[in-house]
């Protein structure tokens, strides 16, 4: 089973950009759909961006449309989340997840389709 390390939080302010990684370690990388969600304080987890096996095929939320950036290198085991022009609504901890599927288009939407979680990173952007 893929094990999921993310990295590259920290407090910015509206404007800034800032990239996440998720390091991937076990498991087969390239059969996993990766998915990138957040949680803000009192609020659920929401579906930020996801995609599929071999990188072609992305989707975001349509909050993020435009402004967030989902790719993965799976040679060296990671998937990035590029986050540009940032405002205060993205405060939250974000969390990588991963999928395994035989599918090589399929992407996952909903927490509850993933199996594997990293910890965690907190974003925080202020004014």
């Amino acid at each position: 089973q893929v094990q999921l390390v993310e990295s590259g939080g920290g407090l910015v302010q509206a404007g800034d950009s800032l990239r996440l990684s998720c390091a991937a370690s076990g498991g087969t990388f390239s059969d996993y759909v990766m998915g990138w969600f957040r949680q803000a304080p009192g609020k659920e987890r929401e579906f930020v961006a996801t995609i599929n096996r071999g990188g072609r095929t992305t989707d975001y939320a349509d909050s993020v449309k435009g402004r967030f950036l989902i790719s993965r290198d799976n040679a060296r085991k990671l998937v990035y989340l590029q986050m540009n022009n940032l405002n205060t609504e993205d405060t939250a901890v974000y969390s990588c997840a991963a999928r395994g599927t035989a599918y090589v288009r399929k992407l996952y939407y909903t927490s509850s389709d993933y199996v594997r979680w990293g910890q965690g990173t907190q974003v925080t952007v202020s004014q």
